[in-house]
């Protein structure tokens, strides 16, 4: 690229980065869809509040008897899956040990339906543990099972500045819900 390229780009392009249009985000980002008391309490907690909301709003894959599996509302990556104790607890060590196997067998089991249904080559697991550690929604502890692939930083993120994900989330969410294992 030339001088008179890189000028051009710069003075055409504050930052090099195409959009796409993904409204629902600003939702999340604003707070606006912050419950009055916040996340504190289990009436305002969407992870409370999933499990019984109907199957077509509440994008849960999966039910075990103290965790359920439901799709990140707003993913990282297609397929991105959270493992959730119905009990309202903040903290990994609140967990009691029966909480503690099924949230480990459920993350294995999501990393094997995941696979399935996407060959996905790889993983990113994580608990965001307070605010300051990143975690959008502190007082529910959540474990992220993130799909990656060779080659998922694409020319899209890379050259396009772009990220895609190419399906609807209840989509994605009937696609888990048919491989997960009964």
């Amino acid at each position: 690229m030339t001088g008179a390229d890189e000028q051009h780009i710069d003075r055409d392009m504050a930052d090099g980065l195409d959009r796409l249009w993904t409204p629902h985000r600003m939702t999340y980002i604003s707070g606006e869809d912050r419950p009055e008391g916040g996340y504190e309490q289990p009436s305002g907690c969407p992870f409370c509040l999933a499990p019984g909301r109907p199957h077509e709003e509440s994008l849960v894959v999966a039910r075990g008897e103290h965790v359920f599996v439901v799709l990140n509302l707003y993913p990282y990556n297609p397929g991105h899956l959270l493992v959730c104790p119905y009990r309202h607890v903040a903290d990994y060590t609140d967990l009691d040990e029966p909480e503690t196997v099924e949230l480990a067998a459920f993350t294995q089991t999501a990393m094997r339906v995941v696979r399935k249904v996407s060959n996905a080559h790889g993983f990113n697991l994580g608990m965001n543990q307070g605010g300051v550690a990143g975690a959008g929604i502190a007082a529910h502890l959540h474990q992220h099972v993130v799909p990656r692939w060779g080659g998922d930083a694409n020319f899209m993120p890379v050259i396009g500045r772009t990220k895609v994900l190419p399906q609807l989330l209840s989509d994605t969410r009937d696609l888990f819900v048919r491989a997960w294992p009964s």
